[in-house]
């Protein structure tokens, strides 16, 4: 195979606000981290085990604005991008890496408080509320995706879906 792949898509919750940092030419970046989750029964002792990986984020100009608007420590949400790999020289003059996913698309899935709400009520269905593709969002109405409205037209209607 000739080609390379660099994709990286995950589902996690955020573990802190996200953090911007503004240019002078107006662009902007927002990194804030995410927290995903495997569990598995050990098998000897019959407890069940969660490990918890930490992932660097990396959003910017409008989309990280958005990101800053719409997301808080705890939100669920679906992030897609690509690995980089940074290198830099700490304070204490050690070479530094990390590595980051930068986003290039993003859906936010639910709040901490509706996440809160849905365990306590038992629901584990979650409705995404803002989606965007490359840096574009339209944030969607709670209640529209709630109570939809049934028109007229829709009673009428002989369309099996």
């Amino acid at each position: 195979m000739s080609g390379t792949l660099n994709k990286v898509m995950l589902i996690g919750h955020l573990g802190d606000e996200v953090k911007m940092h503004h240019f002078e030419g107006g662009g902007c970046i927002g990194r804030f981290p995410i927290a995903t989750n495997d569990s598995y029964t050990n098998k000897q002792t019959g407890e069940r085990v969660v490990n918890t990986d930490w992932h660097n984020i990396v959003v910017r100009n409008k989309a990280a604005e958005i990101c800053e608007k719409y997301l808080s420590k705890g939100d669920k949400v679906y992030v897609e991008g690509r690995l980089k790999n940074r290198q830099w020289q700490g304070e204490d003059g050690n070479t530094r890496y990390s590595t980051e996913i930068q986003v290039t698309d993003f859906t936010f899935l639910s709040t901490k408080k509706e996440s809160q709400a849905n365990a306590a009520a038992g629901n584990t269905n979650t409705a995404a509320h803002t989606t965007t593709n490359h840096q574009t969002a339209q944030p969607v109405q709670q209640s529209q995706q709630q109570t939809p409205q049934t028109t007229q037209v829709e009673e009428d209607d002989d369309l099996p879906f």
